[in-house]
């Protein structure tokens, strides 16, 4: 995970599954705290997200304050399909394919 550069958020490669899950979920937590209306997350380098992750992501997002949002960077279609399924109309995530 890397900091990103003119915007708030951050870049993230690989895998986010159950050996990178720390560091994932302090990063999300990160995302609640600072208080900003958007946290982006990079993840167009991240090739699988497990379904804990991505139930770590929706958890960060429904602790978000209201108008507060992360914006998904290209994320694996692996996340996309868990979030439609599991988490639909999840208004404090969007994701972007830019």
């Amino acid at each position: 995970m890397a900091p990103l550069s003119g915007r708030r958020g951050v870049r993230a490669a690989g895998e986010i599954s159950l050996s990178t899950r720390d560091i994932w979920e302090r990063v999300l937590e990160q995302a609640v705290r600072e208080g900003e209306d958007v946290y982006y997350l990079e993840l167009s380098d991240v090739t699988f997200v497990d379904v804990a992750g991505a139930d770590a992501l929706a958890a960060a997002a429904e602790r978000l304050r209201d108008g507060r949002r992360l914006v998904l960077d290209g994320p694996p279609g692996t996340l996309r399909r868990a979030l439609d399924t599991f988490w639909p109309g999840l208004a404090a995530i969007e994701v972007s394919m830019s």
